[in-house]
């Protein structure tokens, strides 16, 4: 066995001295790793361990001399492609009309898992719970059903045949320590309402976030006015003038929607597996993927303020 240890030496210490000539560092010459090799083995000889050390030595150094201007630019340019490559496999699944209405197939479905494992790999934020890139406006892109926004629209949809109610849109919103989850609902293609979902984020690790829901609000519809047939035009303003006169008190229920306090009844964990100014990508405790893109102009890159995490 000390043989065999001692023949793969020279072939680790060879590989080291190609890069003797681009470093500046001062390296130990061969018969000596040999001479230690030799007096370690004479006194553990069923350990090969003190080898092994010296070898991650020399293969650390290497690791180090080839990062480079070249080698940055190469790992930037991989990661714009992965992107390219998650946004063309959502756009041919059908994007989240699709997802909502469940015509993605399955082929499908792994195309965009596999683009969201090779994107993730390459994540350029190592802080993404406390980077300024996280606070704004994101839209979902893909999402389980898991998600609690989509969840809650569903429960609300099923007492509507699929073909007259629909998830038209969902979008996030962070700012400081709270979250707002909006999905957007349309009944008939004339009315719109929306039900916002608000949270209270706690920052437990620097990929982690607890997500605790404090309140939901189902928002009266509103007609969407350019889908009203104009003959109907004339009848639709003769009942926004009979809303009008209602009592005030039950005008103001109307008007305001219907606020559900949430506290103490559900929370969730999530991890952010990728950001970026333009890509966010979170994971469930589930492991079960969402992506989202931003809404709005990102900020620009700063340096990420210090924390306390939360246990």
């Amino acid at each position: 066995m000390a043989s065999s240890v001692q023949s793969s030496i020279p072939t680790f210490c060879s590989f080291r001295r190609c890069y003797d000539a681009s470093s500046s560092q001062s390296f130990t010459p061969l018969s000596t790793f040999r001479q230690i090799g030799r007096r370690k083995l004479n006194l553990r000889r069923n350990s090969e361990l003190p080898i092994i050390k010296n070898v991650r030595v020399c293969r650390a150094v290497v690791q180090q001399t080839v990062q480079g201007p070249s080698g940055i630019f190469a790992g930037e340019m991989e990661r714009l492609s992965a992107k390219e490559a998650l946004l063309l496999a959502l756009q041919d699944a059908g994007g989240f009309e699709a997802l909502v209405e469940g015509n993605v197939t399955d082929l499908q479905r792994m195309d965009v898992m596999e683009s969201i494992t090779v994107l993730e790999r390459l994540n350029p934020t190592p802080r993404p719970t406390t980077s300024p890139y996280l606070e704004g406006r994101w839209d979902f892109e893909w999402f389980g059903s898991g998600s609690p926004a989509s969840s809650a629209a569903q429960f609300l949809l099923e007492r509507f045949p699929s073909s007259l109610a629909r998830i038209s849109k969902m979008e996030v919103s962070f700012k400081d320590t709270y979250a707002k989850v909006t999905a957007y609902l349309r009944l008939l293609n004339l009315l719109e309402s929306r039900l916002i979902l608000s949270s209270k984020l706690s920052i437990e690790a620097p990929v982690r976030i607890r997500e605790e829901y404090f309140e939901g609000l189902l928002e009266p519809p509103t007609v969407i006015e350019e889908a009203v047939p104009k003959q109907l035009r004339s009848a639709l303003g003769q009942a926004v003038g009979t809303i009008e006169q209602l009592p005030l008190p039950l005008r103001n229920v109307m008007s305001s929607g219907i606020r559900v306090p949430l506290s103490g009844t559900f929370q969730r964990m999530f991890m952010i597996s990728y950001l970026d100014g333009e890509i966010l990508i979170i994971r469930d405790v589930y492991g079960v993927a969402e992506v989202l893109t931003r809404w709005d102009v990102g900020p620009s890159p700063v340096m990420e303020p210090g924390i306390d995490y939360q246990s």
